[in-house]
């Protein structure tokens, strides 16, 4: 199954369990992509010790899942993509969405 995750906030406990959910769904052998939007594109910097986002991020490219972030909103933040988050379009969005089996958001 391809699953698309979108992520909204920078809410670093939501973040976090979103993070979890996608390595627990690729744990299990799914296709997994996630698009981070709005505030989400924060989440690798509101990474904390209590909620290691950034340590999730990792985890989830190191197995094979994809992170893709808006790069309208990172020019808003003034602010560019990183290795962990690399620019993307409203299309790559798009394309995301329309081969997803199931599409969840946060």
């Amino acid at each position: 199954m391809k699953i698309a995750i979108i992520i909204s906030t920078n809410d670093s406990e939501t973040s976090w369990n979103a993070f979890r959910f996608a390595n627990f769904c690729i744990g299990n052998n799914e296709a997994v992509k996630v698009f981070l939007i709005g505030k989400g594109v924060e989440a690798e910097q509101v990474s904390d010790d209590k909620f290691n986002i950034k340590e999730q991020m990792e985890k989830f490219i190191a197995t094979k899942g994809e992170i893709l972030a808006c790069g309208t909103c990172f020019k808003i933040r003034n602010s560019g993509g990183t290795e962990l988050c690399p620019l993307s379009t409203m299309n790559d969005l798009y394309e995301m969405v329309k081969e997803a089996d199931k599409v969840i958001t946060f």
